[in-house]
């Protein structure tokens, strides 16, 4: 019988939403007819003055390892996005920690903040590895389920309804996955008072904060005043509005002594992000065109989403789902359709029967629902809502 592994990763269980799409590509390459709608990455190819970048960064040999904080020309460049995104708010780069993808940022941020006997809140649904990162601190993450009448959001009162003598911290994501909730200004200031009214760290996970529906970008802990920023660690990236998932960029804006801390703690760990994606990096948050490129993804962004609503409504008028505002995700309820049916199974059924994959919402801490991604072509977008809704379709004449 083999060694026990370390508590460390006593709850330890591989992401949902990566074993799903690998299952996918498992079936396709054996040449099986099926659409993966369970990715959160952008179909489009990275803006080719970004790729162009990369390149020349190559060229031109820089190739060795990089600054452990990351570049200081990418990191005047993500806070000057920053600062654009929040009406010219002054952002100090030197707060910033650049990072293999926000994922590590979160870890990071994590883990210099939580430890054992440490409750972290997560308003869920919520994205798989919130709960697995704050559990490999050694803290507890606690789920607070938020309203469907209001989004599947939080509010104060819920999360005041979970506090406790040991609640250390927040993580919240705006715009959500998996829901595609945004939280409005008012909302963000409510909660912020609340985390510094209790003493607590919010660790805002903003990477979709650029793929918003509405005339600007997602309303932002960036836009609340100073005071309310003490004890918040921002978390931005390149990977889903700029469609460089691959490239692995993300970072954390911190205050001083916890940028610090996190930079100590990733010298010992990565040593930093790929040199070159860095450098691909600062042409993403610094060049015109690319802005112009992220413009066009996010309308189609919005043409898919208004689609996809609009056949929801037509053909399933019976089903409950969040309206997105931002990222590019559909999360519809699933128990309405059969009585006692799980988001599990209906995804089971989905791919066995109709060759689509969807998330269930199991991997997210509420298994009524289920998470569909839109960020596929127009064409593959059509395909999978005629099976996903033929699906429906049945399963509501059956239960009738």
């Amino acid at each position: 019988m083999p060694d026990p592994l370390s508590l460390n990763v006593q709850h330890l269980r591989p992401s949902e939403t990566v074993a799903i799409s690998n299952e996918t590509k498992r079936r396709k390459a054996a040449g099986e007819d099926v659409y993966d709608l369970s990715v959160g990455e952008p179909d489009f190819d990275t803006p080719a003055p970004i790729a162009q970048a990369g390149i020349q960064a190559i060229q031109k040999g820089m190739t060795r390892y990089p600054p452990n904080a990351g570049l200081a020309e990418l990191r005047q460049a993500m806070a000057a996005d920053l600062s654009r995104m929040s009406g010219g708010r002054p952002v100090n780069p030197d707060h910033l920690v650049v990072s293999n993808g926000s994922k590590q940022a979160i870890f990071n941020a994590c883990m210099v903040l939580f430890g054992p006997s440490h409750r972290v809140l997560i308003p869920g649904p919520a994205w798989v590895s919130y709960p697995q990162i704050v559990h490999l601190t050694r803290a507890e993450p606690v789920i607070v389920h938020g309203d469907p009448e209001w989004g599947l959001k939080v509010s104060v009162k819920d999360l005041e309804q979970h506090h406790t003598t040991l609640t250390k911290g927040l993580i919240l994501c705006s715009p959500s996955n998996p829901t595609g909730a945004v939280y409005t200004l008012t909302e963000l200031r409510a909660i912020a008072e609340w985390a510094a009214r209790h003493e607590i760290w919010v660790i805002a996970d903003e990477i979709y904060r650029r793929i918003n529906y509405g005339p600007k970008p997602a309303p932002s802990f960036l836009d609340l005043p100073d005071e309310l920023l003490e004890r918040v660690v921002l978390i931005y990236g390149a990977s889903k509005a700029y469609a460089m998932t691959g490239w692995r960029i993300g970072a954390a804006m911190a205050p001083p002594h916890v940028a610090r801390a996190i930079a100590a703690f990733q010298s010992h760990t990565t040593t930093g992000a790929n040199h070159v994606a860095q450098w691909a990096a600062v042409t993403a948050f610094s060049d015109p065109r690319v802005a112009e490129d992220v413009d066009r993804m996010v309308a189609a962004f919005r043409r898919r989403r208004d689609h996809v609503v609009s056949r929801f409504r037509a053909e399933a008028p019976g089903i409950e789902f969040v309206e997105p505002h931002g990222a590019f995700y559909f999360f519809f309820r699933v128990d309405g359709v059969r009585q006692g049916l799980t988001g599990t199974e209906f995804c089971a059924q989905l791919m066995q029967q109709e060759g689509v994959a969807l998330v269930p919402g199991a991997a997210f801490a509420d298994d009524r629902w289920v998470r569909m991604s839109y960020a596929v072509s127009d064409r593959e977008l059509e395909a999978a809502l005629d099976r996903i809704l033929r699906l429906v379709g049945r399963l509501s004449a059956a239960a009738a």
